[in-house]
């Protein structure tokens, strides 16, 4: 009967068998993004779409860089989001270290934080890596489950 070998990347606290750490699952996290200015809003009850087709990270673990597309979707309160700083911020994500599907949560706190919309939702479309595309989609308000 074969024994069960230990992985030799899984000998860490916290490791899995691929290695990944929860230091690897937090990268990018604690970064100091620009803040995103906004504008004060004149209409109600109107839908902003914002794309950002060359959206550009890095992976945490390899090193390799994320191509995709962003978008941003939100009916405004009382702010819109300024799309000069809107840019000046998501150009902070092209050396950045983050899982893809921290870079959606992470935007979509980030403009909830400043515009304080009565909904939003952000998506991120990844190109294919190894033949394995990715899309994430995250929505405030967040589902309490």
């Amino acid at each position: 009967m074969a024994t069960k070998k230990n992985h030799p990347k899984t000998s860490a606290p916290g490791a899995t068998r691929l290695g990944y750490t929860p230091d690897h699952a937090a990268s990018g996290l604690d970064h100091a993004f620009p803040s995103i200015e906004c504008w004060p809003n004149q209409f109600p009850g109107y839908e902003i779409e914002i794309d950002i087709p060359e959206f550009t990270s890095v992976c945490p673990k390899t090193g390799l860089p994320d191509f995709g597309t962003v978008w941003i979707r939100y009916v405004p309160n009382k702010l819109c989001l300024e799309l000069k700083s809107l840019k000046e911020y998501i150009n902070e994500y092209r050396n950045l270290g983050i899982f893809q599907e921290n870079v959606v949560n992470q935007i979509l706190e980030d403009v909830v934080k400043a515009t304080k919309p009565v909904w939003c939702e952000v998506r991120g479309q990844f190109r294919p890596r190894g033949g394995i595309g990715t899309l994430v989609e995250a929505r405030y308000p967040r589902n309490k489950k």
